[in-house]
């Protein structure tokens, strides 16, 4: 394999700045967006692993892992790689998600090679001292806890169980007390080496910046580590495991709360469907704001709930729609006839030019002003990158939306509104008690 780095210009954005990507010969990607007009620079390296990667013993892994590389590499303690960040205003982070993993920091533009020197150290030269494994076993079982004393939020876990059941998809991120309390560092240790391979990996920077010392910067870090070898063909294999396919499911989890949290959904469109833009327009029709048919119905109208929206997720192959509402035990059946009468409406009579015209406004707008910073421009390059295999320009993103139609949008409601609902509930309920909610 040839040595050479290859580089182009991806784009030059009236709207930003000029992107470039280079592909390392180890495989690695590091796509850059130069905005001389800010001070700052968010730079990432996002690493296509999460927990849908993850055998059912292994569950949490990924979690466990973004936890550890911030307790020490061969050339940094767990303070050092905080204070020395810290120590010029900057900041740094990561998050797990179902496909993907991302490390980041945030920092003024003169301090961006102290950025990547100390986030490229952590993605690639953790040690995952024994003694930092119990540490943060402990941390991430307190999390886990933490997270079940959140019903709003631990109600999308049991209805994406509902959906998904065992499928790694249905699993929770951070694993459970079992699997994070069995797993051990030898499987700890042999996952990071195993998975977070270069040709794994997406860097990416936005802000003040120049594309070609980032990328010496970032290879020189890698080249230290002794991640130069080729890349490994494996590394960005294809998910190949069967999304199961579950309806009609009705999970109650009986817990003391004043509220009741539910979700009512379905199976939706992978993330590069054809229609995930006219999806987008309905989700935002149907509960994506407080004008939208649900807020209006369920809040306004009848003051049966404070929060009340509908949401899609997308995955590589998969993807879910729902529609969540906390309200008081003694309204939930009310709350889902409402919601199932009005999403089978909407599946049956579709929804008004006016209303399509707001939910694509509403797109727009949420693209164009989630692009007002250096940490969201970064995000954009590394999931164009990881996720999509492509980067979609401002406008063109904005010329997709303007080219969904109402009537595309009524055939998209037709098809996934009509699909199978599940339900998951949380609050004081006899598992019984709603076990016909779904007709």
């Amino acid at each position: 394999m040839a040595s050479r780095a290859l580089t182009q210009t991806l784009a030059d954005d009236p709207l930003g700045g000029t992107v470039r990507r280079t592909v390392l010969p180890n495989g690695l990607r590091i796509l850059t967006e130069s905005i001389p007009a800010m001070r700052s620079v968010s730079f990432g390296v996002w690493v296509g692993i999460g927990s849908r990667d993850e055998t059912p013993a292994l569950s949490g892994v990924s979690h466990f892992l973004e936890h550890l590389l911030f307790k020490g590499t061969k050339r940094r303690s767990a303070l050092d790689i905080s204070a020395q960040i810290e120590a010029v205003g900057g900041e740094t982070n990561a998050f797990t998600a179902k496909e993907y993993t991302c490390y980041y920091a945030r920092v003024l533009d003169a301090d961006l090679p102290l950025a990547i020197d100390v986030v490229c150290d952590l993605v690639t030269e953790s040690v995952l001292a024994e003694a930092d494994v119990e540490t943060e076993r402990g941390v991430i079982l307190e999390e886990i806890a933490m997270h079940d004393d959140e019903p709003g939020d631990e109600v999308h876990d049991v209805f994406t169980e509902a959906v998904y059941g065992q499928h790694p998809l249905g699993r929770q991120i951070s694993g459970t007390v079992a699997s994070i309390s069995a797993l051990s560092r030898k499987q700890i240790d042999g996952f990071y080496h195993r998975r977070y391979l270069p040709s794994a990996m997406v860097v990416a920077a936005a802000g003040n910046l120049d594309h070609a010392k980032v990328v010496r910067d970032v290879r020189a870090a890698f080249d230290r580590a002794g991640l130069s070898d080729p890349a490994d063909p494996m590394a960005r294999r294809a998910r190949t495991t069967r999304v199961p396919s579950r309806f009609g499911q009705v999970v109650v989890r009986t817990k003391d709360t004043e509220q009741a949290h539910l979700v009512l959904g379905c199976l939706g469109y992978p993330r590069q469907h054809d229609n995930r833009w006219a999806v987008g327009a309905l989700n935002n029709v149907l509960g994506g704001g407080m004008s939208s048919r649900l807020f209006q119905q369920i809040r306004e109208q009848r003051g049966l709930a404070y929060s009340v929206y509908s949401f899609t997720s997308q995955y590589s192959d998969t993807g879910l729609f729902g529609v969540y509402a906390g309200c008081a035990p003694g309204k939930v059946e009310e709350v889902l006839d409402i919601t199932r009468e009005e999403l089978a409406r909407v599946a049956a009579a579709g929804v008004t030019d006016a209303e399509v015209e707001r939910g694509k406004g509403m797109l727009k707008g949420a693209v164009v002003l989630g692009l007002e910073d250096t940490g969201s421009r970064m995000s954009r390059l590394g999931k164009g990158e990881l996720l999509y295999d492509e980067l979609l320009s401002v406008d063109e993103i904005l010329r997709r939306v303007d080219e969904v139609t109402p009537e595309m949008v009524r055939q998209v409601a037709a098809d996934l509104l009509a699909r199978p609902m599940s339900l998951a509930v949380i609050g004081e309920f006899d598992g019984q008690d709603l076990a016909g909610a779904l007709g």
